[in-house]
């Protein structure tokens, strides 16, 4: 279902590079931070499909910095047991016709927080079965199989208790969700604490940009993991770009939701689309590429890409055509945080993602401008951050 960058591709990046850019990128990228905002610790989900939370909340804590508030750490796996809990009861009400996976959608941080609450990661972290970070394939898959027999059952009737029984898979490895805890030197809950924190989850709008529904409506985008069947406000592609440069330069982070499967999306820290189009016009130096194996061609695909090169020049069209065959998925949440360029001059934005800080940038990744414009599925915003014409034309006030 991806596509895959070809030999030709690798030409494409060395052609469009001029010989001082060569020189100036002969040790990678050099970046130079334009703007930056605050944002707490970066964090590992580990072997979880639980990205969606972490950068959900990495977007909370930024707004809570954003407002003048103290550093807050606050617990994922809160987040992960109520959604999990919610996603099986709508499983089963829609009789099995529903993503059933470990992904979820942002809008899920948003509904817990406001109809549940909120818990300090101290007070919750989530790991009742031995682990000191995530390991959640026997929580999905058992959790998983329990849904499918309930919705299987050949009783004619559903009973009563399988409710009781799904939620205490997720409360045996998560552990059970506190009524109250002592926190900061008094007795709360989930809501007084959530409360106590100032945030009003209805503050908050999600922006997508695809032609299949008319612009300036809100739809229910069709991915799997938006299972709470959340709407996404829809803008052309070029004001989707302007609310997020208008939001970092003012001080209002993203929680980003994007395709990472692309070849341009290394693991070490960068994220770039290189312009498939010079595939046409490669011509026989492309014969430097044959007889090498899968493997070569891959590591020299990888050392090209870790240099500037030439980028697709992206439209609404091509964002269009690449979500409709496929080639643009829901694949990651993570959270954009700035903008940068690097030493050529190009716009990078500055995204932190949750899988440690073992890349190179300790983890962040600089995403280019194209490779945003292009594989962004959605992201949400405070909607104070959107230029007002724009808001206007949403009907957001």
């Amino acid at each position: 279902m991806k596509h895959f960058l070809t030999a030709s591709l690798l030409l494409a990046c060395t052609l469009s590079s001029t010989a001082q850019e060569k020189k100036e990128s002969k040790e990678g990228y050099v970046f130079t931070p334009v703007k930056e905002l605050a944002v707490t610790s970066v964090k590992n989900q580990n072997r979880s499909g639980t990205c969606w939370s972490y950068s959900g909340l990495a977007f909370i804590e930024s707004e809570l910095l954003r407002q003048g508030k103290p550093a807050t750490d606050l617990s994922e796996m809160f987040v992960v047991s109520h959604s999990y809990k919610d996603k099986a009861d709508k499983y089963v009400r829609t009789h099995g016709f529903l993503n059933f996976a470990a992904g979820g959608s942002f809008y899920d941080v948003l509904y817990v927080l406001k109809h549940y609450g909120a818990l300090p990661q101290e007070v919750y972290e989530g790991l009742n079965y031995g682990e000191k970070m995530n390991v959640h394939g026997e929580l999905d898959n058992f959790s998983k199989a329990y849904v499918e027999a309930v919705v299987k059952n050949p009783n004619g009737k559903l009973s009563p208790a399988w409710k009781k029984g799904f939620d205490a898979i997720v409360d045996t490895y998560l552990g059970e969700v506190p009524a109250t805890f002592e926190h900061a030197g008094k007795t709360q809950t989930p809501a007084s604490y959530a409360a106590e924190l100032g945030l009003n989850a209805d503050d908050y709008v999600s922006i997508t940009s695809y032609t299949h529904h008319p612009f300036y409506k809100p739809f229910v985008l069709e991915i799997q993991d938006n299972w709470r069947w959340a709407s996404s406000y829809n803008v052309p592609m070029d004001e989707m770009m302007e609310i997020m440069d208008n939001a970092i330069n003012n001080g209002y982070s993203i929680a980003w939701g994007s395709d990472v499967s692309e070849k341009g999306f290394t693991r070490n820290g960068i994220a770039t689309m290189p312009d498939m189009k010079a595939i046409e016009t490669s011509g026989s130096d492309q014969d430097r590429w044959v007889g090498l194996s899968k493997t070569a061609k891959n590591d020299e695909i990888t050392k090209l890409i870790s240099k500037p090169c030439a980028e697709v020049e992206v439209t609404q069209a091509l964002r269009q055509e690449a979500y409709d065959n496929y080639q643009t998925t829901d694949d990651h949440g993570m959270q954009i945080y700035g903008i940068a360029k690097d030493q050529t001059g190009k716009k990078f934005y500055m995204v932190k993602n949750s899988w440690g800080t073992e890349n190179e940038y300790k983890g962040t990744w600089y995403a280019s401008a194209p490779f945003v414009t292009y594989k962004t599925m959605n992201y949400i915003v405070h909607k104070d951050a959107l230029p007002k014409a724009i808001a206007k034309k949403l009907g957001i006030k």
